[in-house]
């Protein structure tokens, strides 16, 4: 059972290889979903750590519907993965009418290699997911990130093992969404997957002592300004005690 972390900073990077986790999907803006990091995130990440990172390569919060400017963008930040060492990437473009945009896909495809390449949850806002992955197996892309198209894996995992019955191998079904070391055994054993994507993360408090709380650097949707959620190292190495069992 491989298991992969969602992070968003170096130090996430750094407390998932010290749980013990096999691979991380590298993020910014996990509250839209993930986003492309920085270039800086990614290089000290690469020169603090030799867990596998895959670099999630997606210009903004949003659709899946992407302009020639935002492909544009996606190419150049792979260019940036793959000169900082990253080891694969995440992408996922769809067309208006909810298909895998082949096009864009492949030429996203064409930069990465050698590195390997996820289609993340775009997935799960296709019509036909059936149709997809057969697209994206014909492709050659190593596999998929899913929650079964449903608000959580555990929701969807009767699609998730359909989906892995389908691969039958050719390709990798990772679910994601939701998943936590109470949930994971029988999300595995229902589907039959070898490999499982989840966040592992705590909150952590600003070691601020002065703290202005008249003010708010973010939206109107106002987190706490002095506390975060960050990869916790104890998480990770739960549900990698979990996997060890399966």
């Amino acid at each position: 059972m491989k298991i992969e972390i969602c992070v968003d900073s170096a130090e996430g990077v750094l407390a998932a290889e010290r749980g013990g986790a096999d691979r991380v999907e590298l993020c910014d803006n996990l509250l839209e979903g993930g986003t492309t990091p920085s270039a800086g995130c990614l290089k000290v990440a690469r020169n603090i750590s030799k867990i596998l990172i895959h670099v999630i390569i997606r210009p903004r919060g949003g659709d899946f519907l992407y302009s020639s400017t935002e492909t544009a963008v996606m190419l150049e930040d792979i260019r940036l993965a793959k000169e900082s060492g990253a080891d694969g990437v995440v992408i996922g473009c769809l067309t208006a009418e909810g298909d895998i945009d082949l096009p864009q896909t492949q030429a996203l495809l064409a930069a990465a290699r050698p590195m390997k390449v996820t289609f993340h949850r775009a997935f799960d806002m296709c019509r036909d997911p059936h149709a997809a992955l057969e697209q994206l197996i014909s492709l050659g892309i190593e596999r998929v990130l899913t929650s079964g198209q449903e608000g959580s894996a555990f929701e969807g995992m009767e699609l998730i093992a359909t989906l892995q019955k389908q691969a039958a191998g050719r390709i990798i079904i990772m679910p994601g969404g939701g998943v936590t070391p109470r949930n994971l055994q029988k999300i595995v054993q229902t589907t039959g997957v070898k490999e499982i994507h989840m966040s592992a993360r705590t909150g952590t408090e600003s070691r601020m002592r002065y703290r202005n709380n008249r003010c708010f650097m973010g939206g109107a949707l106002r987190p706490p300004e002095f506390a975060w959620k960050s990869t916790d190292e104890r998480a990770v190495h739960a549900v990698v005690e979990v996997a060890q069992k399966l």
